[in-house]
C-alpha cells in the first residue's frame, strides 16, 4: 500500500470526529469496507450478474438485508451484469427502508455498453453529491452516513464529447448496521441455544 492511499484513507476516517451527522465519501473500496466494518455494519454485495439481460420498466431486488428498486425515465436495461438506463437519462435506485452505507462502480456507457469518459454525478436523498470525471468501469465511489439512513441514489452522466451516454452501475455494496432490537434477539437466541447444549 502506498503512502498516499494510506493518508487519504486516514483523512476520510478523521472526518467522523465531528459531533454532527455527515455523509462521508470514499474512492477506495478497501477503505469504505474497513470503515463500514468498524461501524458494526454488515456489507452485502450485488453484482447484477443473476439478472437476465434485457429491458425492464423497473427492477426490484434484494441483497442481504437491503432491498432496492432501479428505475429510469424510459426504463432500465441490463447487459452482462451492467445495470443501466434504456435512454440517456438518470438512473435511480430506491433503497427502501435505507442503508448506512452505499458504494459501487458507477460510470457511463454508450449505446453498446462500452465505457465512455463522462462527468458522473451521484446524488443521495439528502442532497449530498459526488461529481467526478470517470473513464473506467473500475472507478469506485462509496458513501457512509453518520446520521440518517441513505434511502436513494441518483446516477447521472454527462458526455465530455459528442454522443449520448447512459449512467451505469456495476457492482453495488450496501452497509447495514443491525437494529439494536435485532442484536438483542440474536443474543437471546444464542443464550437459549447455549442452554440447550448444556442440558
Amino acid at each position: 500500500m502506498n503512502t498516499v492511499s494510506t493518508l487519504s484513507g486516514l483523512a476520510a476516517l478523521c472526518v467522523v470526529g465531528s459531533s454532527s451527522a455527515a455523509i462521508i465519501t470514499f474512492t477506495q473500496q478497501n477503505v469504505w469496507q474497513n470503515y463500514s466494518a468498524l461501524q458494526g455494519a454488515g456489507v452485502y454485495t450485488e453484482t447484477f450478474s443473476g439478472i437476465a439481460d434485457g429491458f425492464y420498466n423497473s427492477y426490484s431486488g434484494s441483497t442481504g438485508v437491503a432491498n432496492w428498486t432501479a428505475a429510469a425515465n424510459g426504463g432500465v436495461y441490463v447487459q452482462g451484469g451492467l445495470f443501466s438506463t434504456n435512454n440517456p437519462t438518470a438512473l435511480n435506485f430506491d433503497l427502501g427502508s435505507g442503508v448506512n452505507g452505499l458504494a459501487g462502480n458507477f460510470f457511463a456507457t454508450d449505446i453498446n455498453f462500452n465505457v465512455v469518459p463522462a462527468i458522473v454525478t451521484l446524488t443521495l436523498n439528502d442532497g449530498s453529491a459526488f461529481i467526478g470525471y470517470i473513464d473506467s468501469a473500475n472507478a469506485y465511489t462509496g458513501f457512509y452516513s453518520t446520521g440518517a439512513l441513505i434511502t436513494s441514489i441518483r446516477i447521472e452522466a454527462a458526455a465530455v464529447s459528442a454522443g449520448n451516454v447512459y449512467p451505469t452501475a456495476d457492482t453495488m455494496q450496501f452497509a447495514v448496521v443491525p437494529a439494536p432490537g435485532a442484536l438483542v434477539l440474536a443474543g437471546v437466541a444464542a443464550a437459549v441455544g447455549g442452554l440447550r447444549r448444556r442440558r
